[in-house]
Parts: C-alpha cells; structure tokens; sequence
C-alpha cells in the first residue's frame, strides 16, 4: 500500500500501479502527476463520493478500482478515459448510472452490492465488453441493448429483482458463466427442498480445530464429530452479498447437488449454530490434490491462469474432461447449473482425478426439456469447451477429437452445441481400450 507523503514527495514517479487507502474524501490532485505511466489506480476503502471530470488526463489507465467507498453514482469522468478496460465500484451507495459513465473500451464492470433499480441503455455501445457484475442490487429487468454485447462472456445477476430471464440472454454467443440465483423467477428456478436428504448435525457434537481458509462466502475449519476421530470440513456461511451471489444459495446448491465421484461429499448440514448461522459439514480433501489453475488476471478478465509449470499426459487429460462432463451432466439432470466452471474451481491430481468445487455461482433451472432449461446447459457447455481448449495448450500432445468437441462446445449457436449427456458419449473422451491378451 503507497501513502499520500510518498505520492506528493514524488517517491512514486514511473509506477503503473498506485494503491491509496487512507481515508480519502477526495480525489488527490498528485495522482496526475503519473500520467505517463499510471495503468492500475486502486482507490478501494476510502470515503470518496466523487471522481473529477478531467479523469482522461490518466491517458494509460486501464483498471480503476473504487470498492467500499461512498458513491452514490457512476462518475462522469470515467467515460472519457481513452484506454479504461477494468471499472470496479463493488460496495457503494450507488443508485444511478449515467450512460456516459462508460467508456468506449469497457472490458469489465463491477457494480455488485449497490442499490440499483436500473441501468441506462448504452451498455450495448460497449463492444468489448466481456465481464458484468450486477450481484445485489434492486434491478427488476436488464437494459435491452445489452443483447449487442456478442463478447460477453461472464454475467452476475442474482440477488436482484428480476422475474424472468430475457430470451435474448440465452442466446448471447459467447456466455459461459452466468450466476441468477435469489431473483424472484418464475417456477422451476428455485431451489428445490433439501431436508429429506441431508443429515441434519448438532453443532453440540462437531469440535473445531485449526481455520483452514476464508472466503468471500465462508470460513472453512478442519473439525471432527465427538467420538470420531474422522477429519471433516465445516464451511460456516457468511451473510453477506458475494460478487457471486448469496451464500445460502451456495449452501443449497452444495446439498441439491448430491453425491457424484467428481464432488466433495457433503456428511450433514448445521441447523443450530449458536450465532444461527448456517454451516455445512462435508468430508477433508486429502492434501495430494492441486489447484488446476489460478483465477483469470487483470489482462486475462475472464481467463484462467494456469502456471507455467502445468503440464497434463494425454491421458490425464482425457480423464479430467470426462470427469468434469460427468459431473456437469448430473449437476443438470438435477436442475442446476454451475455458473463458475473453469480450471480455478477445480482440484486434480496428475492421474487426472479431478473434483469440481465451488457452488457460489451457482443457479437452479427449469428440470424439463424446455427450451430454457436446454439454453442454460449449452451455456455451461461452452465453459467446458473452453476448459478443454486450455487443457489441451497444457498437453505435450495434440488430438484432434478434443480440439473438435471443444469447438463444437464453443460454436455460436447456442442450441447447437451439444447437452452434457452427448459431451459425455464423445469418443474423444472414452479411454482406449485395451487389447485382450
């Protein structure tokens, strides 16, 4: 984190990334000196409500963050910047949003836990625009040019006030991850009830032990039931918005997924927390599995990063697709869409074991052979397709038959793609058979 003294005693002259969290109210008129060089501007946590008109003078910025500040509107000035990529105001007041306010190279918005009831047409004027973050807010429909955004890959939408999905979503060409959960839609996208088959736990009989991690949904304690001497995991929810969804939707989703050889196993669900929050108890990851991937980076916006070092046998890698196919096969048989498929939620192992983990995008569809319910899967089958795409650039190896199913996943006709049952059966994914000896 830089300071204000260092700023204006010129100690910062040529950075590309500047990180100011003091306290601010207002706009520091020093930052223009790093005009020439200032790419990243990271103003979150601070008391700022206004941004000046004259922003463009930041002639390289790209990525502007303002998170956890007190905006009650989009500023103007971020419109003109000419090379602005990233906007982020997560956590604001923010009840207006300007047209204007978006500039013509918007690749990423993040406007999750505001107080928006609408969005001005004009989104639709921004072609690159490939990430929208909208979780949490008061939105009861989407601006209807934004079916012009053909690259928009990932859309946060839940926890807001919408009653129907637009058709025009379902057909976005290059939508892969989608979140909707917690709106008011009509019958078929609720959770469905889940107390027939999760065991209810007391929490009178798990004991805690060392806290394993923490996240914007949840802190996860390694723990055991009294008695038993089994490792287990127990995920405590938060009550707050995530850039994803709420977590009570996660929660539920974890336990409508059910039982699969590609999922953690849930072992009961907490009812009676003495804070009453909501807990799931599920079984301990051995610690030989690895993150496949890390999350996308600033330049990457809805890529994943995969570290250099990751390499996959091809056989390895035909075993992890067709993992992950099968499980997003039974995920919507069941109803329920993912949302976050790609290579940073799931954990593997160099045979090509894999497990797909985190359920915070997650979304429950129409359980039918209705046309929304076949959209919603093809979506998330073009997060397979790309999945494999990116596996395939970590494979000493070539083949052909995966590089066909990835573009057949990928293709721009939503319908055409093929269901998760198809993806399953694809010959590129079966393992050569043996010969008999």
């Amino acid at each position: 984190m830089h300071t204000l003294d260092d700023l204006r005693a010129g100690r910062l002259a040529g950075i590309t990334r500047l990180d100011l969290s003091q306290g601010l109210t207002a706009f520091p008129d020093e930052i223009y000196t790093l005009a020439d060089s200032l790419e990243v501007l990271n103003l979150t946590d601070n008391a700022l409500s206004e941004l000046p008109d004259d922003l463009h003078r930041l002639t390289r910025l790209k990525v502007l963050f303002c998170s956890n500040n007190r905006f009650g509107q989009l500023p103007l000035g971020i419109g003109s910047c000419p090379a602005l990529e990233t906007v982020a105001f997560r956590g604001n007041q923010i009840t207006q949003v300007d047209a204007r306010a978006f500039p013509a190279t918007l690749r990423s918005l993040v406007l999750t836990d505001n107080r928006l009831e609408q969005l001005p047409e004009g989104l639709g004027d921004c072609a690159q625009l490939q990430k929208l973050m909208l979780a949490g807010n008061r939105l009861s429909a989407l601006p209807a040019d934004l079916a012009s955004c053909q690259r928009l890959e990932l859309l946060r939408i839940a926890c807001n006030r919408l009653t129907a999905l637009p058709d025009w979503l379902l057909t976005l060409p290059r939508l892969a991850w989608l979140a909707y959960a917690d709106n008011p839609l009509r019958k078929g996208y609720a959770a469905p009830s889940v107390d027939n088959h999760c065991p209810v736990l007391h929490w009178a009989d798990v004991c805690l032990d060392e806290q394993l991690g923490s996240g914007a949904s949840g802190v996860i304690y390694r723990a055991h039931l009294q008695g038993r001497q089994t490792p287990l995991a127990v995920k405590i929810y938060k009550g707050a918005i995530t850039s994803d969804g709420s977590p009570l939707a996660e929660m539920d989703a974890c336990i409508a997924a059910g039982a699969h050889p590609q999922l953690v196993r849930v072992a009961g669900r907490i009812d009676d927390h003495p804070q009453h929050l909501p807990a799931l108890v599920m079984e301990m990851i051995d610690s030989h599995w690895l993150n496949l991937a890390g999350p996308p980076s600033l330049d990457g916006c809805t890529r994943d990063s995969y570290p250099a070092s990751r390499r996959l046998t091809l056989p390895a890698l035909r075993r992890l697709a067709a993992g992950i196919a099968s499980v997003c096969a039974h995920l919507h048989a069941r109803g329920l869409s993912h949302g976050d498929l790609y290579a940073h939620n799931i954990l593997f192992d160099e045979d090509g074991q894999c497990l797909l983990g985190d359920f915070g995008a997650a979304s429950f569809h129409p359980h039918d052979d209705g046309l929304a319910a076949k959209a919603l899967e093809r979506l998330e089958v073009r997060a397979f397709g790309i999945l494999v795409e990116e596996l395939l650039g970590c494979c000493d190896q070539d083949d052909q038959g995966l590089r066909e199913l990835s573009r057949a996943c990928q293709q721009a006709d939503v319908l055409a793609r093929p269901g998760f049952a198809e993806v399953v059966a694809h010959g590129s994914l079966q393992e050569p058979s043996r010969p008999t000896p």
